[in-house]
């Protein structure tokens, strides 16, 4: 039965379209986003929707984010919703006491999280699960810079334009993907695409990774605008540290 969660899980956060969900969906269209709830209960009727906008945030004693990445990235994966890696070696993100290993990172233009109202050009997930199933996501986000992101521009010598995977020519250390890990925020959320479940534990890193314009435009061409509209707090707390 925890394989089968887990798997079903992580099917609907990699954007699979061959995954356990019979219906079609996508971002716009009789498909799109404001209509996921027709066919996915909780993508309308949850309380603890993602992504959100991060415009107040209460202080909190936490630790900094235990991230384990020693292995590499040796493909990617063009599902027709994102680009999505496939990676190698051991990864691991400790959290509340229980490790959690990186199954996937992918990436959505323009960002689906907001902080202080602001949204960037790009945001990746970098997914993780524990052994029950249980699934944690450390976001990114990307800004417009001066200078071009190395090992981003190692991904988009290689990215693919369709619907098709392709194994990576120089592997990317996964490690050198994240940007300070001191400071961020926190809250419980959801997968932001269909089933939409809830019960992640988010992340949101503070401080953005630089990349070109044309980089972050590359990205954008292949994938087209692939982010869920922002959902209500309600009632959840936000911390920071």
């Amino acid at each position: 039965m925890k394989k089968t969660l887990l798997s079903t899980a992580l099917l609907g956060l990699a954007l699979s379209s061959t995954s356990v969900m019979a219906a079609e969906w996508s971002y716009t269209g009789e498909h799109g986003a404001e209509n996921w709830g027709d066919t996915f209960a909780t993508c309308g009727e949850g309380k603890n929707q993602t992504p959100i906008n991060i415009n107040q945030a209460v202080d909190a004693d936490l630790r900094s984010l235990d991230i384990q990445y020693q292995g590499v990235v040796t493909g990617l994966i063009n599902n027709g919703h994102t680009v999505q890696s496939e990676i190698s070696g051991f990864n691991s993100l400790l959290v509340d006491g229980k490790e959690f290993d990186l199954k996937q990172f992918h990436f959505h233009t323009p960002s689906e999280n907001y902080i202080k109202n602001r949204q960037y050009p790009l945001e990746a997930h970098f997914v993780h699960a524990d052994e029950a199933g249980n699934l944690a996501v450390v976001a990114v986000m990307y800004e417009v810079g001066d200078k071009r992101d190395a090992n981003l521009t190692k991904l988009l010598a290689d990215i693919p334009g369709s619907k098709e995977g392709v194994t990576l020519s120089n592997q990317v250390k996964l490690s050198e993907l994240l940007p300070d890990t001191e400071h961020y925020y926190r809250f419980t959320g959801s997968l932001t695409t269909p089933p939409c479940s809830e019960g992640v534990r988010w992340f949101v890193l503070q401080e953005p990774v630089e990349a070109s314009k044309k980089q972050l435009a590359s990205l954008h061409d292949v994938m087209g605008d692939n982010n869920r509209p922002l959902q209500p707090i309600n009632s959840r707390l936000v911390v920071e540290k």
